[in-house]
């Protein structure tokens, strides 16, 4: 237990130079602080931004609180010889600049003299010609709930010698509710008896209140952060269990000459923790051929992926159902139009008939298929088609392309090529066209497409994507 003090031992001052060194060290930190402050924008659905916001106006309130309590100090001590004058700060506005956090009370028990400070009347919204109250009435302004509280403080205080600590909240005369910290010890006269009680309280309002703020932004930003755990738990298992379950190289059709070599792979963002709606398919069809297909919805995160499902999953069914390329997307179009969630998506889908080795395609604002045939590469020359959901009753055209044995065909969504104001979609193009020799010289679709990977690295791509390979066999 901290000793008490006696009546006649006066404290030991601070040296006034120490003091007016630390005041204008919380000065200038002060300044830096606020800066910090004024800089750090605030959107409402930032909760992270809300968070550091609110750090910044608790740090601030430490260190005027401080600065107050370093400018009492220092009103106490001597002048220091030679002082040099320190820089003004810029004086606060508002009510919080006026708002005095820190005032003093004796309570003698001898005499029942009260005294209290100029600050603590201002403190507790009184006039000093009401004059100062006594201990056993201090509890009439607290909150009911907090009475028992300050009882308590006050009786081990005087009885048991032990010192005050504690927080409660009062009721103003102006019916304005402070919120103090009382910290407080007994003074004991020469023969060792409690002579009177001295106490410090400090108006800790705002504090507590940046202090709720900073807890409310960070539990704020924690639930935020779980929920976005969640959903990309979820986005994840909706696009594992959507996505073709195959690895590695695929034979459709599996029994006919002339089939393809097919291996696809998803690339993650590098830069989003969420996933988007980037979908690849091959699928054999009834009538032999087989379908293969790219696209990409709008959006990030389960609404992202739970659209991708749908149209994926009409895709394959009108696909299954004989509907040709072209009009395929006339009905996708529809289906993302009509949809609860209205989003815009790009795709590419293929169809490809083995016996006549034809691809017949649409496309529907998506980058071209680009076909590599003997060590050279180009884009196919796209039919008509926009963004699907753009606009009401468009009509998708279908081109055709006759391949030949060994053309590796290489479809991929957008944000497999970096794009910025240094690189645009062409330069993309340009550097999978470029890979031509090398797939030429591979032996399998697989192998095509880690020479795409190797190329694209994901530290490069700010979205997520899909890249299909699709080699001719003979």
């Amino acid at each position: 237990m901290p000793s008490h003090l006696f009546a006649d031992r006066p404290a030991q001052p601070p040296e006034p130079g120490s003091v007016d060194a630390l005041i204008s060290q919380t000065r200038r930190l002060r300044g830096e602080v606020d800066a910090v402050r004024r800089d750090t924008v605030v959107d409402d659905d930032d909760a992270q931004g809300r968070w550091q916001r609110a750090l910044c106006d608790l740090a601030v309130h430490h260190l005027d609180d401080l600065g107050e309590h370093l400018g009492q100090l220092k009103e106490g001590l001597p002048p220091a010889p030679d002082t040099v004058e320190l820089p003004q700060s810029a004086p606060e506005s508002g009510a919080e600049a006026q708002q005095t956090r820190v005032g003093s009370a004796e309570w003698n028990l001898l005499t029942d003299e009260v005294s209290w400070s100029d600050e603590l009347f201002q403190i507790f919204g009184r006039s000093p010609e009401s004059g100062a109250l006594p201990l056993d009435e201090l509890g009439s302004t607290l909150f009911s709930e907090d009475q028992p509280l300050l009882t308590a403080m006050v009786t081990a205080c005087l009885v048991d010698g032990k010192p005050i600590d504690g927080e409660f909240r009062i009721v103003r005369a102006d019916g304005r509710v402070r919120t103090l910290h009382m910290r407080g010890e007994p003074v004991l006269d020469a023969d060792g008896c409690t002579a009177s009680m001295w106490a410090v309280l400090r108006d800790v309002s705002e504090l507590r209140r940046s202090q709720r703020a900073v807890r409310e932004s960070r539990d704020s930003l924690q639930r935020r952060r779980e929920i976005a755990q969640t959903e990309r738990r979820l986005a994840v298992e909706l696009q594992e269990a959507v996505l073709p379950p195959w690895r590695g190289s695929l034979r459709l059709p599996q029994d006919s000459s002339g089939a393809l070599d097919v291996a696809a792979h998803y690339l993650p963002s590098a830069t989003s923790a969420l996933i988007g709606g980037d979908w690849y398919d091959a699928l054999q069809l009834p009538d032999g051929q087989t379908m293969l297909t790219v696209g990409d919805l709008t959006g990030h995160g389960v609404t992202a992926t739970s659209g991708m499902a749908m149209m994926l999953g009409a895709l394959r069914g009108m696909a299954m159902a004989g509907i040709e390329p072209g009009p395929l997307m006339g009905w996708l179009n529809q289906l993302l139009e009509t949809s609860v969630q209205p989003a815009l998506g790009s795709a590419v889908c293929c169809r490809y008939d083995p016996l006549r080795r034809m691809l017949s395609w649409a496309q529907a604002g998506h980058p071209a298929p680009l076909l590599f045939r003997r060590g050279t590469g180009r884009s196919l020359l796209p039919p008509e088609g926009v963004l699907l959901g753009a606009t009401s009753g468009a009509v998708y055209g279908q081109a055709e392309e006759r391949l030949e044995v060994g053309d590796v065909l290489v479809l991929h969504t957008d944000g497999l090529t970096p794009r910025s104001i240094e690189f645009s979609r062409a330069d993309g193009t340009e550097r999978l066209l470029a890979l031509a020799p090398r797939f030429s010289a591979a032996r399998s679709a697989q192998e095509c497409v880690r020479l795409v990977i190797g190329e694209f690295g994901e530290g490069e791509r700010e979205d997520d994507a899909c890249v299909l390979v699709a080699r001719i066999g003979s």
